[in-house]
């Protein structure tokens, strides 16, 4: 009896930190990220609302957007400021239109098959907050003086510092999320900063954000531990790997090191991508960061462990740094690479390989540094993709020899049908690529 009060003891504990399930409905998900100022000269809902059917048919399932909430006008960066300054968790920006058009844009997203998940920052609001207004100024994290400050370490000068000691604030933060699952039906979050966040609370919220509706749930952060609440992570440190190879400062051999020294469980997901709006806005466009490599790193993303997300604008070759504070349409003109990403998405979502998590296939390497082409597979029941990236800006040529790789495939990009056999000759151009399937 001892022994299995024990046990009752240990797996509650267990399952009460963390081990939330991943919705099933993001077994082959992608993502998309959504700057509602900056996407249509209107800057509303209801005009990015046209979008989401194109956006389907790219194979895009679920639509991130960014805070959607009113900004503090006090300390205010820009004339417009950051959408990470919010002045009411449970209200949207009247920029971007009323709740009703919000609640229609979600409507619109479901009657797709798609889901939406919003931007939460939890770590800070702007000193307008309607918290400071309501005299709850214990909420916040105080100075020597007893005045509001921004987070410690940051140049944020137009937020104040969220206090986690205080319960009554982690309730009120935790029904301000509740408030846009139970009145916009949304479907998750992807949560700012989610590491200065304590990893308690985030436990908790998910645990009574589950009890509403199972949500998927975003960390802006790295990390085994955060997988205690988390469904996601940022692949950051993958990325900045991208970066480095791009200017030839990283090789095959650095990927494959990384993924050696993986913590990672199986059903982790992990973000992977070549722009998102941090990348874009402070550290440069795709074109700056990473020149010509940038359609091999994106394939690489799309097609290793983990689910691509792809940022607005990208299908367009979106070639400028877009305002954080200003309004700054994306010129969507070009639509030069719509094809591109309908083929990585589209087999993303219809493969089994390439699925998320514990729903797809690990993956395999062939390669072993030595050469700049890396070479991987990820193969499931009787679906098999293989992977060839040249990760040099020089052209490159290798055999293919490892007789797990033999068979029949066709070329994703080209419809070329091949048969890999012993000591075939892959030859690719700088930064070329190959993505094989069966």
């Amino acid at each position: 009896m001892k022994a299995i009060s024990c046990l009752v003891v240990f797996f509650s504990f267990f399952f009460s930190f963390g081990q939330f399930k991943v919705p099933e409905w993001s077994k082959n998900a992608t993502i998309y990220e959504v700057n509602i100022r900056q996407f249509t000269p209107e800057g509303t809902f209801k005009a990015f609302g046209k979008h989401l059917p194109r956006l389907k048919e790219m194979g895009v399932d679920i639509i991130w957007l960014m805070p959607i909430h009113p900004i503090g006008e006090k300390n205010r960066k820009g004339s417009l400021g950051s959408y990470y300054a919010v002045r009411n968790y449970e209200e949207v920006n009247a920029e971007f239109g009323n709740l009703g058009d919000f609640q229609q844009l979600v409507k619109d997203a479901h009657a797709l098959g798609m889901k939406l998940i919003i931007d939460w920052v939890a770590n800070h609001t702007s000193p307008d907050n309607i918290w400071v207004d309501q005299g709850h100024k214990d909420w916040y994290t105080l100075d020597s003086t007893g005045n509001l400050q921004p987070t410690i370490g940051t140049d944020w000068w137009d937020v104040a510092d969220l206090n986690y000691d205080n319960r009554d604030m982690r309730k009120a933060m935790i029904n301000s999320m509740k408030f846009w699952l139970t009145n916009a039906d949304i479907d998750g979050f992807r949560c700012d900063v989610a590491g200065w966040v304590p990893m308690d609370f985030w436990i908790e919220a998910r645990k009574e954000l589950d009890a509403v509706k199972p949500i998927f749930f975003l960390a802006e952060s790295e990390g085994a531990d955060q997988h205690q609440a988390f469904d996601m992570t940022y692949g950051w440190e993958l990325h900045h790997v991208m970066n480095d190879i791009a200017r030839g400062k990283k090789t095959t051999e650095d990927v494959l090191s990384y993924f050696k020294k993986n913590n990672y469980k199986r059903s982790d997901y992990r973000m992977h991508f070549t722009s998102n709006h941090d990348e874009n806005s402070w550290n440069g466009t795709e074109m700056e960061r990473m020149g010509d490599a940038r359609f091999a790193l994106a394939v690489f993303a799309a097609t290793i462990e983990g689910m691509p997300l792809v940022y607005n604008g990208q299908e367009t070759s979106l070639d400028k740094r877009l305002k954080f504070f200003e309004k700054d349409t994306i010129d969507w003109l070009k639509m030069d690479l719509v094809t591109f990403y309908t083929n990585l998405l589209q087999l993303k979502r219809k493969n089994p390989a390439l699925w998320n998590g514990e729903y797809g296939a690990p993956t395999l390497f062939h390669t072993d540094g030595a050469s700049p082409i890396l070479i991987y597979s990820r193969e499931k029941g009787a679906n098999k993709v293989i992977v060839s990236i040249n990760m040099s800006g020089k052209d490159a040529s290798t055999k293919i020899t490892d007789a797990k790789l033999f068979g029949k495939y066709k070329e994703l990009f080209s419809g070329e049908k091949l048969r890999v056999k012993k000591d075939v000759s892959l030859d690719l151009e700088a930064w070329g690529y190959r993505v094989w399937v069966k």
